[in-house]
């Protein structure tokens, strides 16, 4: 048994000699950020404060030359880090996130998002910020407070190592409840398929942006899911319902991807009238990849509103 728990974050695609979740998140971060060309713990933590006049010795990289042309005047764009950055990771463990767990590989929707809230509580802690776990199905199953404790990401990591998935998904009961325990204004990252009533959603989500945290969905989808590849004759069970159909797939491609692509849509509607950050985590990509588009959108994004607000 506990040679099998060892194995269950393994991706033999790009990890082939590594099985532990926590050494799987590190790589999964030391992968993104060697790709990057600035450090990207400012995607996170970094605000623009304002700005101050020039004084010899400055770093001219850090001078305003969009003021300097307005005024003839040298000013540097200062920077203030906020250092009680709180995240809470949302990670759904309903039935539903089963699916994948009986391929070659065994890399379940839940393995995926599992290791994606590892990896991002690893980067968060490299830069000292506090992060919780609270997993759930059709209530919440574990609640770790945030902390920014170097020891706290082994507590988390053994917490989702531990996680049974299982129930179906009930997100409207579970967030107001988060939402009435989360006082510190912070992030809150749900991980999840979202296979839920959208009005559901919306409602739910509402609940943390009206308290004024940021949420960044990251809607974790398997590849059959987002292609519907199968060929042959198939009979497809529910894994949170109890229903099957026998279906001939290529029948139902067009039919299937037009649905799935309307709930997507609507996923991201929903996310832009909230002010929420939608993040699709498409399997069939790397972790590094998916965080690393996901953290230079968030920098280009949080450039912009400064720019609007020195005009």
């Amino acid at each position: 048994m506990a040679d099998m728990a060892q194995h269950r974050y393994l991706d033999t695609k790009t990890l082939q000699r590594i099985s532990r979740l926590d050494v799987r998140a590190r790589q999964v971060i030391e992968g993104f950020i060697n790709g990057q060309h600035q450090s990207p713990y400012n995607g996170f933590a970094v605000e623009f404060a304002g700005h101050r006049e020039y004084t010899q010795g400055d770093d001219l990289r850090h001078v305003d030359w969009k003021v300097w042309s307005k005024t003839d005047r040298l000013y540097i764009k200062e920077y203030e880090e906020e250092t009680n950055l709180k995240c809470t990771l949302v990670v759904d463990c309903s039935k539903s996130m089963r699916y994948g767990e009986n391929a070659a590989i065994r890399w379940s929707k839940f393995d995926h998002a599992a290791t994606a809230a590892a990896s991002l509580t690893h980067l968060l802690q490299r830069q000292q910020d506090a992060v919780g776990l609270v997993t759930f199905n059709n209530s919440i199953q574990s609640n770790l407070r945030a902390n920014s404790h170097p020891s706290h990401l082994k507590r988390l990591v053994h917490e989702l190592e531990n996680t049974k998935v299982d129930a179906s998904t009930e997100i409207g009961d579970v967030f107001g409840e988060l939402a009435s325990q989360i006082h510190q204004r912070g992030i809150v990252c749900l991980f999840s398929d979202l296979f839920v009533d959208l009005k559901i959603l919306a409602k739910a989500i509402s609940r943390f942006s009206l308290r004024k945290h940021e949420v960044i969905i990251f809607h974790v989808m398997h590849g059959d899911e987002l292609a519907f590849p199968f060929e042959d004759n198939t009979l497809f069970r529910g894994l949170e319902v109890d229903r099957q159909l026998h279906a001939e797939p290529r029948a139902l491609r067009t039919a299937y991807l037009e649905v799935i692509g309307r709930f997507q849509e609507d996923v991201k509607q929903i996310c832009a009238k909230t002010g929420v950050d939608y993040v699709l985590v498409d399997m069939r990509e790397t972790l590094d990849v998916v965080l690393a588009r996901y953290l230079t959108f968030r920098q280009r994004t949080k450039k912009l509103r400064n720019r609007r607000g020195t005009r």
